[in-house]
């Protein structure tokens, strides 16, 4: 066989795709899992309504926030249309306690963390670099930097394994902590992530890292980045990798309660990989029209996670009719707060963040500080010359 026709071999070689792990179909009706079923059958009525509640209630949010940037009042936003069963049915199987490293599009995440609307947007109104206390939620701050969340989520995990072995577990942390990493399809090609899959094999560290597979890195077709289910690379690493319907809430919320039952009993990282779909733009600075076919968005539509759980909820009598228009009525009342709250927001004084970046006074900080203080004067006096 000539050279040329080796590279045609190895080029048409490909892993066959997992059937992702569903339990609500498209059609909104359940199936039955062998293995997963029974972590969604001990759900009471009102967990099943809260699930839907916050995907609901971010969805709202998420659209009034393309609103305003659209107007103007915010700088930047990253919409998570589509992705909201994903998001809240891995942050539904975790404890409070455990620690969240997100990207910045686990919107939904925030907000069932307790996180409020306002502080969300203080980062994308530009009035603040994280509008919240990650230590009070347990919630990171938003991570622009492609990937860089998934080397704090090992080291935040190697430190709870250290702390552990002394024991000097800090008051208020557990020993079976899980930690979450959040990321995309797209931060799966960057280098941070796999040195970081590779620490935490290494050290067996007690990390579910959490793939949302929404099919395009901005403008790169998920099939250009891996010619494999993104799933089979935790083999690589050593460790467990689920697919999961991304867009079914129900089998998201029970991969993942096994996942963190796994890593709890000392299992190790693992990884989910939800099959889901971005709906809307990569961020309101694109344009997804150029690199994506209508026939393409429509066919997700179709598959639209929200529409899909309220079907069930409604046809097993979870839920009524009342309770979804309480909650319509909830998700508008909430864009109404948040919009007359974005439009009250401030500068922040940029004196305070070189106030923040150390605990002790730094020379180098202070003569940055000093320079800012100089070139902002220099405006004040050219408009005392005019």
């Amino acid at each position: 066989m000539s050279p040329m026709r080796d590279v045609d071999h190895m080029n048409d070689f490909q892993l066959a795709d997992p059937v992702p792990v569903q339990l609500l179909r498209e059609d909104g009706t359940l199936s039955e899992h062998p293995q997963f079923s029974s972590y969604v059958e001990d759900l009471e009525d009102e967990v099943l309504r809260e699930l839907y509640r916050h995907m609901v209630v971010e969805r709202r949010f998420d659209a009034e926030a393309t609103s305003l940037q659209r107007q103007g009042q915010l700088a930047l936003w990253v919409p998570a249309l589509g992705q909201e069963a994903a998001q809240i049915g891995v942050i539904a199987a975790l404890r409070s306690s455990d620690r969240v490293f997100p990207t910045y599009r686990e919107h939904a995440m925030a907000l069932y963390r307790g996180i409020s609307p306002e502080e969300l947007m203080g980062t994308f109104r530009a009035t603040r670099h994280s509008g919240w206390d990650p230590h009070t939620y347990d919630f990171n701050g938003y991570s622009v930097v492609l990937a860089t969340q998934t080397l704090h989520a090992a080291g935040w995990a190697m430190g709870i394994t250290q702390d552990v072995a002394t024991g000097s577990l800090p008051e208020g942390r557990a020993a079976d902590e899980v930690v979450l990493a959040c990321l995309g399809d797209g931060a799966t090609s960057q280098g941070d992530a796999h040195e970081s899959m590779v620490f935490a094999s290494s050290y067996q560290l007690p990390v579910l890292y959490f793939i949302q597979n929404n099919h395009w890195a901005i403008s790169v077709p998920q099939k250009t980045q891996s010619r494999t289910p993104l799933a089979h690379r935790a083999a690589g690493y050593g460790f467990e990798g689920i697919r999961v319907d991304g867009n079914d809430v129900l089998a998201t919320y029970a991969v993942s309660r096994y996942m963190t039952e796994q890593i709890r009993a000392g299992g190790g990282p693992k990884l989910v990989e939800a099959v889901t779909y971005r709906m809307g733009a990569h961020t309101t600075a694109d344009d997804p029209t150029k690199y994506r076919s209508r026939e393409e968005l429509e066919e997700w539509k179709s598959r639209d996670p929200i529409s899909r759980y309220r079907s069930w909820l409604l046809t097993g009598s979870k839920v009524d009719q009342e309770y979804v228009d309480q909650v319509d009525q909830e998700a508008a009342d909430l864009a109404s707060d948040l919009r007359t709250a974005v439009l009250a927001m401030e500068p922040m004084d940029l004196e305070r963040v070189f106030d923040t970046v150390y605990a002790e006074p730094h020379r180098q900080v202070e003569v940055e500080k000093s320079w800012l203080k100089d070139y902002e004067a220099g405006f004040a006096e050219e408009v005392d010359h005019e």
